[in-house]
Protein backbone atom coordinates (compact mmCIF):
# COMPACT_ATOMS: atom_id res chain seq x y z
CA UNK A 1 0.00 0.00 0.00
CA UNK A 2 1.45 3.42 -1.00
CA UNK A 3 2.02 5.85 1.63
CA UNK A 4 -0.77 8.40 -0.03
CA UNK A 5 -3.44 5.69 0.00
CA UNK A 6 -2.85 5.66 4.28
CA UNK A 7 -2.96 9.33 4.06
CA UNK A 8 0.62 9.83 5.19
CA UNK A 9 2.88 11.74 3.15
CA UNK A 10 6.10 10.50 3.38
CA UNK A 11 9.57 11.28 0.75
CA UNK A 12 10.93 7.61 0.19
CA UNK A 13 13.95 7.38 -1.86
CA UNK A 14 14.28 3.90 -3.30
CA UNK A 15 17.38 2.94 -3.77
CA UNK A 16 19.38 -0.48 -4.37
CA UNK A 17 20.59 -2.03 -1.04
CA UNK A 18 23.15 -4.74 -1.52
CA UNK A 19 23.42 -5.82 2.36
CA UNK A 20 21.63 -5.34 5.55
CA UNK A 21 24.08 -3.63 6.86
CA UNK A 22 22.94 -0.27 4.30
CA UNK A 23 19.31 -0.28 6.37
CA UNK A 24 18.97 2.63 8.62
CA UNK A 25 17.26 0.27 10.63
CA UNK A 26 19.48 -2.28 11.16
CA UNK A 27 21.90 0.61 11.61
CA UNK A 28 20.16 1.97 14.10
CA UNK A 29 19.77 -1.23 16.26
CA UNK A 30 23.09 -2.16 16.16
CA UNK A 31 23.89 1.05 17.53
CA UNK A 32 21.17 0.83 20.25
CA UNK A 33 22.85 -2.25 21.11
CA UNK A 34 26.18 -0.80 21.73
CA UNK A 35 24.69 2.13 23.87
CA UNK A 36 23.02 -0.44 26.17
CA UNK A 37 26.07 -2.86 25.88
CA UNK A 38 27.97 0.38 27.58
CA UNK A 39 24.91 1.43 29.64
CA UNK A 40 24.91 -1.81 31.23
CA UNK A 41 29.19 -1.85 32.54
CA UNK A 42 27.74 0.61 34.98
CA UNK A 43 24.29 -1.75 36.49
CA UNK A 44 25.09 -3.06 39.79
CA UNK A 45 27.65 -6.34 40.51
CA UNK A 46 24.36 -8.40 42.12
CA UNK A 47 22.91 -7.65 38.22
CA UNK A 48 26.10 -8.34 36.53
CA UNK A 49 24.94 -11.75 35.38
CA UNK A 50 21.43 -12.14 35.17
CA UNK A 51 19.85 -8.90 34.76
CA UNK A 52 22.32 -7.44 32.40
CA UNK A 53 22.87 -10.71 30.08
CA UNK A 54 19.60 -11.18 29.57
CA UNK A 55 19.27 -7.17 28.72
CA UNK A 56 22.71 -7.82 26.32
CA UNK A 57 21.11 -10.40 24.35
CA UNK A 58 17.51 -9.12 24.10
CA UNK A 59 19.11 -5.93 21.61
CA UNK A 60 21.54 -8.19 20.41
CA UNK A 61 18.67 -10.15 19.02
CA UNK A 62 17.09 -7.27 16.89
CA UNK A 63 19.54 -6.65 14.74
CA UNK A 64 20.27 -10.21 14.65
CA UNK A 65 16.24 -10.76 13.00
CA UNK A 66 17.06 -8.02 10.77
CA UNK A 67 20.10 -9.68 9.25
CA UNK A 68 18.02 -13.18 9.21
CA UNK A 69 15.24 -11.59 7.21
CA UNK A 70 17.60 -10.08 4.71
CA UNK A 71 18.92 -13.08 4.58
CA UNK A 72 15.36 -15.35 4.51
CA UNK A 73 14.24 -13.03 1.43
CA UNK A 74 16.91 -14.39 -0.75
CA UNK A 75 15.82 -17.92 -0.83
CA UNK A 76 12.45 -18.71 -2.95
CA UNK A 77 11.78 -22.28 -1.26
CA UNK A 78 11.46 -20.31 2.15
CA UNK A 79 8.85 -17.55 1.06
CA UNK A 80 5.73 -18.74 2.06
Amino acid sequence: MRSEEKGLKLDIKLEMVNSFKELIVYRKAHKLAMDIFDLSKKFPKEERYSLTDQIRRSSRSVSSCIAGSWAKRLYKGIRQ
